[in-house]
């Protein structure tokens, strides 16, 4: 069993796309980041790396069998085991997995760039071990849900900002007011004042849905501020992420 000691790591819980899992130059300080005291490494296939990377669906038992119990926390001075946790890599990527006591990658995490390294020199020293994954279920993606390929070449700051952006249009196309989704729909391109008037509901909803998928621009963000003014929980969330550096 292949193991790494002193691992600092940064949960990120619940998130079933890797694309949100951020990388080390992306952590903050008030990530509340702690420390692997050990953890088993496993080296995998690159299909089992993109099951565990981008799904949140059941490890095999084997997997879970052979890691149970080896990895341990360190919380102040005192020593706790984990009872599934442990890096898998591909020899290209690598991440941390925590399940909590589930069978399902609850928690994941990147790593700093010197353990990457040493990761990826295992990786290049052993073979890949047989583990029997599960093949993905084809994703459909919604703005609740976006696509990772929505997201490709944004900073952290500029993927949560897009993703309240997207959750705050979805809450207005379910609201099913056609005002106000035709004004916020002009605001946003209102060289197209005439065409929105005439549109249906069902255009103007898809017209606004493709229109804010696409990239991320200083507009994204000043709509972003606009439309999620007098909902509390939206608000918040702008405030913090305005708040950051990108």
């Amino acid at each position: 069993m292949l193991y790494l000691h002193d691992v600092w790591v940064n949960w990120f819980e619940g998130e079933e796309n890797g694309c949100n899992v951020c990388f080390f130059h992306e952590w903050r300080k008030d990530d509340g980041m702690v420390m692997l005291d050990q953890v088993p490494v496993l080296i995998v296939r690159k299909s089992a790396m993109d099951y565990m990377e981008n799904s949140l669906g059941e490890l095999p038992d084997d997997l879970l069998k052979k890691i149970e119990s080896k990895a341990f926390i360190r919380k102040g001075s005192k020593v706790e085991m984990l009872e599934y946790c442990f890096i898998a890599s591909d020899g290209e990527r690598m991440m941390a997995i925590e399940t909590m006591g589930y069978r399902v990658p609850v928690k994941k995490s990147r790593l700093m760039p010197q353990h990457e390294l040493i990761v990826r020199e295992m990786a290049d020293c052993h073979a890949a071990e047989p583990f029997y994954f599960p093949e993905m279920n084809e994703k459909t993606y919604s703005l609740i849900e976006p696509a990772p390929e929505w997201m490709i070449g944004l900073t952290r700051k500029e993927r949560q900002l897009k993703q309240l952006l997207l959750l705050a249009v979805d809450q207005l196309i379910e609201s099913e007011n056609e005002p106000e989704l035709k004004y916020w729909l002009t605001e946003w391109m209102p060289d197209r004042y005439e065409e929105i008037r005439e549109m249906d509901w069902d255009m103007a909803a898809s017209t606004f849905s493709e229109a804010v998928k696409i990239g991320w621009s200083p507009r994204h963000e000043q709509i972003c501020g606009q439309i999620i003014k007098g909902r509390p929980f939206f608000e918040k969330m702008y405030e913090h992420e305005m708040g950051v550096a990108t």
